[in-house]
């Protein structure tokens, strides 16, 4: 056989082998870190729930996920073991990182809106009536007589409804 029909299957072995080397060092880290878990710390489980570690076991852990709440998970389903502050500002919202003299945003907008001049003086140049588009009455009165004939013939043309009562039975 020639170099050039072993080539693809040369590639491909190597690449196999590239693939389960990286998904080896994956396993191996999250197994590393679920043996580093402690009691009091934060995780997530794979499910996406947030507890804090009570005990840990050969193979199970017991979390603490509320006020009297204790489960018992297996340590594959620990999916991060987070640390203090990112489990604080997930949990109970809690920021380490905010400044308590930066510009605090209020929670209406009346300050955003206030003007100089007195509400007095605001009210007055709002006199003018606001035209919102509709017709006067007297412009609907005021109709041509062609518009008159025009809607009399349609309600002629339309059959009159009764009551359920038909003569053909």
């Amino acid at each position: 056989m020639s170099l050039v029909t072993l080539l693809p299957f040369i590639v491909l072995i190597g690449a196999m082998f590239l693939m389960t080397r990286s998904a080896k060092k994956k396993q191996q880290a999250a197994a590393n870190m679920r043996n580093e878990m402690q009691p009091g710390s934060g995780i997530r489980t794979i499910g996406g729930m947030y507890a804090t570690v009570k005990e840990v076991n050969e193979d199970t852990v017991l979390v603490d996920a509320g006020p009297g709440v204790d489960l018992l998970f297996a340590k594959n389903a620990i999916g991060a073991v987070l640390s203090d502050d990112e489990y604080n500002r997930i949990v109970h919202g809690v920021e380490h990182d905010l400044k308590s003299d930066s510009d605090v945003v209020p929670d209406d907008a009346s300050s955003l809106t206030e003007t100089d001049e007195p509400a007095d003086a605001a009210a007055a140049s709002d006199d003018k009536p606001v035209d919102l588009g509709k017709k006067d009455t007297a412009e609907e009165t005021a109709e041509t007589p062609a518009d008159t004939e025009a809607a009399e013939a349609k309600t002629d043309e339309e059959p009159k409804k009764t009551d359920g009562d038909s003569e053909a039975k």
